[in-house]
């Protein structure tokens, strides 16, 4: 043990970190562009908030953000990924909050084992071609699909 260091004083300095890391913690989630072999995207509308989206949530803990993305896409699109999707990008979501992050992946290799029906959760899901998206998919919806695409430049915020 270091000099001067009792266990009363390292206690006392792990609470005080712990308590830090509560009050000011760091969320992470994950979306999927899951590009079919028409070149169609999956997008989701959700009841509790206006437009579409692409499919995906927060990295719960102890879960990877690999995890999190089969976890999402099974839960909003009844998706199962066949081959390692390509992580695009990570995003700093300063909309969401000033401490919220969100990684894109891009998914290329999977079975939907049948089409998602509409829910409490889930108001619509579809799959839709990249150049005739529904009108209210939202702007970061549109970013990342065009960044994806390589008709714009990669951003680092969501």
């Amino acid at each position: 043990m270091r000099e001067g260091w009792s266990p009363v004083t390292r206690l006392r300095d792990r609470l005080f970190h712990l308590l830090f890391l509560a009050s000011r913690p760091m969320t992470l989630g994950v979306r999927a562009a899951a590009l079919d072999g028409e070149g169609r995207v999956f997008l989701v509308r959700h009841t509790y908030v206006p437009g579409w989206y692409l499919p995906g949530g927060g990295v719960e803990r102890g879960e990877t953000m690999g995890e999190a993305l089969r976890r999402e896409l099974a839960e909003e699109g009844n998706i199962e990924m066949t081959a390692p999707p390509e992580l695009f990008g990570v995003y700093f979501n300063n909309r969401s909050s000033p401490r919220d992050h969100v990684a894109l992946y891009v998914v290329r290799a999977f079975r939907q084992h049948a089409p998602r029906l509409p829910d409490r959760e889930l108001a619509e899901t579809g799959f839709f071609p990249l150049d005739a998206l529904p009108e209210a998919a939202t702007a970061a919806t549109r970013a990342r699909l065009a960044e994806i695409a390589g008709q714009a430049a990669r951003s680092d915020y969501w």
